[in-house]
């Protein structure tokens, strides 16, 4: 990841764009490989959840050497939290986040440049709970056992509750060490959404947010890294990250007890079938809630804010293609799935290209 500052202020000179429609816009990478254009130039800054940031790197790396070699694109993984305040700052030409803007962040970002924000998923992801120990891969737990280690109820794994959920596993005599993000962070928001809406005694003592009063007994982390380096480090560490950081560290995750009573193990698969029982309105503010079938429970969305205007011509043409392109070309769909990300379906794709076509536009 390149090491650059941020833009702290540009020019604000409004300019109206066209929708940029490329060949094949909405086939969902039905077009074929990517082919050089290189006929845009500029900059852009980003900054947010550290969620999508291994394959936002590979989206980046691949669309500069090979989409449009005249782009610079820098981004920050700082922390969904993170994002969203410098976005509302100005400090970025787009955020991260898991978790929408709610409305009054929307009416700040009307006050910061005196039009709308532009909001719009890019991707399904799982959180998966990661585990030190490689015997322990495949585990079962349910939403109330998993809030029982968070909130220091279940605080060793042949626990009488852990073991009625995987009978014939041989469980350890050894204490649970329960990590948890200390940044503010989307992860943490699906992770606590997901126990506020599964189980009332969390609800009612934490509740659901991107930053939350964790139990003093438990360990912070800060990033998806953080999290994965703490669970790594220390003998019973459990911890939540997305997906793709347990595939990279080749960490022993648990299976999670969805809606339907099914235990079921966090792969592509099991992701995309949570992601299609989602129900998305027109403002793309929505939750991935209980869900059955063959859907993995946790499972959450990956969110880009933006303005309908204050960019140059340069920054809003090179801010819309490349988003464009992360919906419409076929290997950065395959990019997406290698890291255990979900791509979006087609409709849905169309969707959000429509939306993009407001950046700037007003």
């Amino acid at each position: 990841m390149r090491d650059r500052s941020f833009i702290l202020a540009r020019p604000v000179a409004l300019v109206t764009a066209g929708v940029l429609v490329l060949a094949g816009c909405v086939a969902g990478g039905d077009e074929g490989p990517t082919v050089t254009r290189g006929t845009l130039s500029g900059g852009i800054t980003g900054a947010g959840a550290t969620f999508p940031d291994p394959l936002f790197q590979e989206w980046i790396t691949h669309y500069e050497q090979r989409v449009e070699t005249g782009a610079d694109i820098d981004y920050q993984a700082v922390g969904s939290g993170g994002g969203i305040e410098q976005f509302l700052a100005d400090a970025v030409d787009f955020g991260s986040s898991e978790r929408y803007l709610q409305q009054g962040e929307l009416n700040v970002a009307r006050q910061v440049r005196g039009c709308a924000a532009v909001q719009f998923p890019v991707l399904f992801g799982a959180v998966v709970l990661a585990l030190h120990d490689d015997a322990l891969d495949g585990l079962v737990l349910a939403p109330d056992v998993i809030a029982g280690i968070y909130d220091r109820r279940i605080t060793r794994y042949d626990d009488p509750a852990i073991a009625a959920l995987n009978p014939g596993m041989e469980l350890p005599d050894t204490e649970i060490l329960p990590v948890h993000r200390s940044d503010g962070s989307g992860t943490t928001y699906v992770f606590t959404r997901y126990l506020t809406t599964e189980v009332p005694s969390w609800a009612q003592r934490y509740a659901e947010g991107t930053d939350i009063d964790w139990h003093e007994d438990t360990l912070g982390g800060e990033g998806n890294e953080g999290v994965t380096r703490a669970v790594q480090e220390n003998a019973g560490g459990i911890g939540y990250v997305n997906q793709s950081y347990a595939l990279r560290n080749d960490l022993a995750t648990a299976r999670v007890v969805n809606e339907d009573g099914t235990p079921i193990e966090p792969t592509l698969e099991a992701t995309t079938a949570a992601s299609e029982e989602a129900s998305i309105p027109d403002d793309f503010q929505f939750d991935i809630d209980d869900i059955g079938g063959s859907g993995y429970p946790i499972t959450g969305a990956n969110w880009i804010f933006a303005y309908e205007c204050g960019y140059d011509d340069e920054t809003a043409e090179v801010l819309r293609d490349f988003w464009t392109w992360v919906l419409t070309d076929v290997e950065a769909d395959q990019l997406a799935a290698e890291l255990g990300y979900a791509p979006m379906g087609r409709e849905l794709k169309r969707r959000v290209i429509e939306e993009i076509g407001r950046v700037n536009g007003g």
